[in-house]
């Protein structure tokens, strides 16, 4: 039987070319490699959650077996800090890491065993030398690392060398690591206005209560969160970014073990890992974490606590609000964008609502979940009195993924971006000349080393590609129609902004629940939703020269106003009402005399 050499990751100083060799995924190849890639014998491992049915299986086992965790963590650390916090309490500090983690090493072990039993092998290399430096230090530096050449590459060779019998070939690891574009977008203004503000909040400060609500990244507008404030009787506070915890790694804190039962090996093997790949700030800095979340001239008494987003990445404030939810502050968790309440799964919604006493939808409602609120748009998003059809341009928005997986919902997932890609090359191609001519393809600022640039540039040599670092606004102003091709905040936002939008994405990749189904549907019957880049490009061609008669026909504003109303509304009452009534509901409901579970 042909052997092969494995690739696991870009890294070159780990590769060959004189043997065949099999690379584990398309993340291996970058397309700025392609003249090193591209003449070597080579085979790539078919992506084991290209059969959906398997992702869908395999992350309702994954959530099942995160609870598990999470159970075992919260007894090994209360013990290992000599404290005795709830399951709630440790849910909210560590659960966004501790359910990214299980999701991406079960794609990275299952990723390896897939190769190791479908392939004969004649070895790999792997690097050594840089593994303290491939422990995140907190949330944040862990959503920058599992998306890196580097840590991908660690993690695949401790699979390797703990699970697995191949023979490592090992090399000392290069400093460098060529990773991802990212765009440098300072904006001065925004740095004098957050300056203005802190330095306003300082005299604000004396004028607060230490039972005042909290508010942090609610993704209200200034305006409204001032006025919300002022409704339930409290100074308005302008709070700036939380301090970053970053403690170092400390071998002699990480020799315990976490203890637990094991159904199979995947199992035993994270259960070893966890207690080397733990952030230090549930470690060695929790000490200092709690000191500094103490420091914050936060409310030591809130009555309720309110964020959209720093629920996941920041660390101080799911400290401090994991400490106040446990005296009996109800947790309110606002809905920060698109996709929530439609996908047929996503670990960070369910985590949210789970966190929460009261969930702020955009609009939509589920029976089996009381707790969430329909309050409407938080943002706010309103026309911007531009005639659309009036302008010259069209603007596809596009999205940025990871090359490697990371936390689960329905999705493209790692090299499934490139089918993705694919669909936007055919959206272009099918378009006629005069409307490709007008094009603007927007990119994100962060390319997560998809080399897109190079991608669009290669296929279509003449085509706008905006890099992600102009006023997106002004590309809006200047276009007739917004192209949406994926499932997220972005339509959600032009639509009540009232810009005449088409949409398209493959269904077999962003799946949705059966609830939302009814909904686009709608979208799909007045030619809003296409499910082939083709027949949205078609669409296009056709309404281009009359687009108002399209967009402002009875049919589509039905469908239009029907969707809004359930999945992005703009309130009647206004949302800073309706978000007043859902935070006196929490405060009146919470049970601030005992400890929640």
């Amino acid at each position: 039987m042909k052997k092969y050499f494995l690739i696991t990751t870009p890294l070159e100083n780990t590769w060959r070319d004189d043997v065949p060799v099999l690379f584990l995924g398309e993340w291996c190849r970058r397309f700025s490699q392609k003249e090193r890639w591209e003449n070597i014998d080579a085979e790539v491992l078919p992506y084991h959650w290209d059969d959906r049915d398997r992702l869908h299986s395999d992350y309702q086992y994954l959530q099942v077996f995160y609870e598990q965790l999470l159970q075992d963590l919260t007894v090994q650390l209360n013990q290992i800090h000599g404290v005795e916090h709830s399951l709630r309490y440790w849910r909210i500090l560590i659960g966004p890491w501790l359910g990214y983690f299980i999701q991406v090493l079960f794609d990275r072990w299952t990723s390896i065993h897939d190769a190791i039993n479908k392939y004969e092998f004649s070895g790999t290399i792997i690097q050594v030398g840089q593994e303290e430096t491939l422990v995140p230090y907190n949330m944040t530096h862990f959503m920058k690392l599992i998306v890196r050449d580097d840590w991908n590459h660690h993690i695949y060779a401790n699979i390797l060398t703990k699970s697995t019998g191949l023979h490592c070939e090992t090399r000392v690891a290069q400093q460098t690591n060529k990773q991802s574009r990212v765009v440098n977008n300072t904006n001065w203004s925004k740095k004098i206005k957050e300056s203005f503000l802190a330095f306003s909040d300082k005299i604000l400060l004396s004028l607060t209560r230490d039972t005042d609500g909290f508010f942090l990244t609610t993704y209200l507008k200034r305006i409204d969160e001032i006025k919300l404030c002022l409704r339930i009787n409290q100074v308005p506070r302008f709070l700036g970014k939380t301090p970053t915890v970053k403690v170092p790694f400390d071998s002699s804190e990480r020799k315990w073990k976490l203890l637990g039962e094991s159904q199979s090996e995947f199992e035993s093997y994270i259960r070893a890992l966890i207690p080397q790949q733990i952030p230090t700030a549930y470690l060695e800095g929790y000490k200092t974490l709690n000191e500094q979340a103490a420091d914050m001239s936060w409310p030591k008494n809130p009555k309720v606590i309110w964020t959209s987003s720093s629920y996941n990445t920041d660390d101080i404030f799911k400290i401090y609000a994991a400490e106040k939810v446990e005296q009996g502050s109800p947790l309110v968790i606002g809905q920060h964008g698109g996709g929530i309440g439609t996908h047929l799964w996503a670990f960070y919604e369910e985590h949210q609502i789970f966190i929460s006493d009261v969930y702020l939808s955009w609009g939509w409602t589920e029976i089996s979940q009381p707790k969430i609120k329909p309050v409407g748009q938080l943002k706010c998003k309103y026309s911007l009195g531009v005639q659309h059809a009036e302008k010259n341009g069209i603007m596809l928005v596009t999205v940025k993924m990871p090359r490697y997986s990371y936390h689960i919902f329905s999705s493209p997932i790692a090299s499934q971006w490139l089918a993705y890609f694919n669909d936007q090359c055919e959206f272009v191609e099918t378009l006629i000349a005069p409307i490709r001519d007008v094009l603007t393809v927007r990119l994100k600022t962060d390319d997560y080393g998809w080399d897109p640039i190079d991608r669009w540039k290669d296929r279509f040599p003449n085509v706008e590609v905006d890099e992600g670092n102009s006023n997106i606004v002004n590309l809006i102003e200047n276009s007739r129609l917004y192209i949406a091709t994926y499932n997220a905040t972005t339509f959600l936002e032009s639509f009540t902004m009232d810009i005449p939008t088409v949409m398209y994405w493959n269904p077999n990749h962003w799946e949705l629940r059966d609830s939302a189904i009814p909904y686009f549907d709608d979208l799909k019957r007045v030619g809003i939703l296409h499910e082939t880049p083709i027949s949205a490009a078609q669409h296009v061609n056709t309404i281009w020269e009359d687009v108002d008669a399209w967009w402002y026909s009875r049919d589509v504003q039905i469908a239009l106003e029907i969707f809004k109303e359930r999945y992005s509304s703009i309130s009647r009452e206004g949302v800073v009402d309706r978000v007043k009534y859902a935070l006196d509901e929490a405060i009146s409901t919470s049970k601030k005399s005992e400890k929640l579970l």
